[in-house]
């Protein structure tokens, strides 16, 4: 091959990868001017407050007209609490298998567990919402004597198990970037496995599992059809775990395609897209801090 040949193959290379670099920021860009373009629309042409948007509890946007209310706090409490207590849920029971992957058990981790958590991440999510609907809400309405059992309690277990995988991947993925010294190191100095775990592995490897945990709270946020299927979608606020209860996800695939383009109950629905957007480059903030601070660590 000649130096021609090879100059000109490099770069077109180069080239391909910086077009499609610049195509994805763009469409990033795109859709976020999109969204904000929307979604301000509630408080600059329907003349709506940001403070009653984020926390009223009056939600009755008008179709057709304006003089309606967009307050979302039911949305936006329902959101945060079944994010939260799925991620409560999962982080434990991720953390502790991705430990026993990569260290208590790293050939039955690499051949069983590490196939069946990637199968997880395949499962449509429609099939997690499926499987919630017919087996686990009759089954806490079952339990605690309840006349449904569509609830805030079975919206976390699904998106529980819906997040588990990602933290899990990215736990264990961290864990084996631990290097090598640190161990070797550990078990010279006399060290018991469980206080190499403990006291090496995990500290060094804990902003990566905060990185996972940030990661699987942003697909919690954003998930809507499978939790929508058994948190009831009642618009008021629970009034504990076994009640039901929606969520910002939930009421946007609900309700877009019931509403009049640029009417104030459509764009109400926009400016919850909005606050999704918003809080994703939030996580995204919060797992470049967790990478800077095991930059620093190191």
């Amino acid at each position: 091959m000649s130096k021609i040949e090879k100059f000109r193959k490099e770069y077109l290379g180069r080239s391909f990868v910086t077009v499609m670099g610049l195509f994805i920021i763009f469409l990033t860009l795109a859709i976020g001017a999109f969204l904000f373009y929307k979604g301000v629309a509630t408080f600059t042409v329907h003349g709506h407050s940001v403070g009653e948007f984020l926390f009223s509890a009056d939600w009755a946007p008008a179709d057709i007209g304006e003089g309606g209310t967009v307050g979302a706090a039911y949305f936006i409490v329902g959101s945060i609490l079944i994010s939260t207590l799925a991620l409560v849920i999962a982080t434990p029971f991720s953390v502790a298998t991705a430990l026993f992957m990569t260290e208590i058990s790293p050939n039955l981790g690499k051949k069983l567990l590490q196939p069946a958590v990637e199968i997880f991440v395949g499962i449509p999510s429609v099939v997690y919402g499926w499987v919630g609907l017919t087996v686990l809400v009759p089954f806490i309405a079952r339990v605690f004597s309840l006349p449904y059992g569509y609830s805030v309690l079975a919206g976390s277990i699904v998106l529980s198990v819906m997040i588990f995988p990602t933290i899990t991947s990215v736990s264990a993925d961290a864990i084996r970037n631990v290097p090598i010294e640190y161990t070797e190191a550990s078990y010279g100095l006399g060290s018991t496995r469980w206080q190499l775990i403990r006291k090496i592995i995990f500290p060094a490897a804990l902003p990566g599992i905060l990185t996972g945990v940030v990661l699987g709270l942003a697909r919690a946020f954003g998930e809507a059809l499978a939790v929508a299927m058994v948190i009831g979608k009642t618009q008021a606020f629970p009034s504990g775990l076994l009640s039901p209860a929606t969520n910002l996800t939930a009421a946007i695939t609900a309700d877009m395609g019931n509403t009049t383009e640029g009417s104030e109950w459509n764009d109400a629905l926009w400016t919850m897209a909005l606050l999704l957007l918003l809080i994703s480059f939030l996580f995204i903030v919060l797992i470049r801090l967790a990478g800077k601070i095991g930059e620093d660590k190191r």
